[in-house]
């Protein structure tokens, strides 16, 4: 089939979040011995300070792969994604990948964090399984090129690069960094760091909070004091939440910029109306807005499993990564290694107007960024 045409078949197919029923697609995964099956592995905070992050993500996956089991599977065989809590913990989510190790699960998917993940990383690499969609922007896991991992969203260095711009075409050139204290965190600050120094600058000040902590007195004062025009939070929606509190509370009234990982609709609800004016980028385009297929497609599928369900940034995420991972599936072959081939082979997209690239050198799909602004309503303004 021409090289155009077999692309616009693919795209068709991605646009109606069907399976297509493809004879060199995974029928069954007979290495687990459990015929008919596609079985996906899961470490992510379900429980904790972090819980929304992991809990939105698998409900949006869980749209594109039940949809897909009942019309038929991929190639017959039914998607089942295991979710297994590891708390936003490193430890646990180590011992989680052991476990879908030993099960001889086919494919892993939509771990959620940096420190988590990388600490999965090096089983990862020694088993040869495919890990999809970490929920992370981390160049620790993208450099060097791994052949397994596949990456959907944009990096923490896109996402700082674009903060650090808009802050300072404002002419906000003092800048502090709230973050978390691990490889999270670092990579963040690493983020921030170098697009500032990109214009002779340095961050002003930076202080940090621990994981699963909201213990932000130390970081209050040491950025209040530091009189910041603009601080970047690099942590989760709970800690961060805590830290705009407590600064504003200290006096600050500079502006405050979160990258995606804070979890936009989490740390909305817990600010309140305290959200207005707090900046968050974004690395999917807004759940809110039916300019683009895809999220026509994502509000259409939260419809119809429950009504009651409200769109969020990071349940389309998980919508968004469920659908590049099928459509994998459906151009791939056999086996793990044909997961891979398919992802590759899917080259440039266009998901319903989110544009999306894989290629053998690249796992990379997206460098998609906009800022948003959280309303002190429950809503983002973009």
């Amino acid at each position: 089939m021409h090289a155009v045409k077999r692309r616009t078949l693919l795209q068709h197919s991605a646009a109606l979040g069907l399976a297509a029923t493809l004879p060199l697609g995974v029928r069954a995964q007979t290495r687990e011995g459990r015929e008919g099956r596609i079985v996906l592995g899961q470490s992510a905070a379900l429980t904790g300070p972090a819980a929304q992050l992991g809990l939105q993500f698998n409900r949006g996956a869980r749209l594109v792969f039940d949809r897909v089991n009942a019309n038929g599977g991929v190639g017959g065989a039914q998607i089942e994604l295991k979710a297994l809590d590891d708390g936003y913990e490193p430890d646990r989510c180590r011992a989680n990948t052991e476990r879908f190790l030993a099960e001889d699960v086919f494919a892993l998917f939509g771990y959620v964090g940096t420190p988590t993940t990388l600490a999965a990383l090096p089983l990862v690499t020694a088993a040869k399984v495919p890990l999809i969609a970490p929920l992370t922007g981390a160049m620790g896991l993208r450099v060097p090129f791994n052949r397994n991992v596949f990456h959907i969203r944009a990096s923490y260095e896109d996402e700082t690069a674009l903060i650090v711009k808009h802050l300072t075409q404002l002419g906000l050139k003092k800048i502090g960094v709230f973050r978390q204290n691990d490889s999270y965190g670092q990579a963040g600050l690493d983020g921030v760091t170098k697009a500032l120094q990109q214009r002779q600058l340095t961050p002003l000040a930076v202080g940090t909070v621990e994981r699963n902590s909201s213990d932000v007195v130390a970081a209050v004062k040491t950025l209040v004091d530091a009189r910041p025009d603009a601080i970047v939070l690099i942590s989760a929606y709970t800690s961060c939440a805590a830290f705009i509190r407590a600064a504003r509370k200290a006096g600050y009234g500079g502006t405050f910029f979160n990258v995606s990982f804070v979890g936009t609709q989490a740390l909305s609800d817990a600010l309140g109306r305290e959200a207005l004016g707090v900046m968050v980028t974004q690395v999917v385009p807004s759940p809110f807005s039916t300019t683009s297929g895809v999220v026509r497609d994502y509000l259409a599928a939260l419809k119809a499993a429950d009504p009651k369900l409200k769109p969020n940034y990071t349940s389309l995420e998980g919508y968004i990564a469920a659908r590049v991972l099928v459509d994998g599936l459906n151009r791939g072959g056999r086996g793990r290694d044909g997961l891979i081939n398919g992802l590759e082979g899917l080259g440039s997209l266009q998901m319903g107007g989110f544009p999306l690239s894989f290629s053998a050198r690249d796992h990379v799909g997206s460098h998609f960024v906009e800022v948003t602004m959280l309303t002190g309503d429950g809503g983002v303004r973009t």
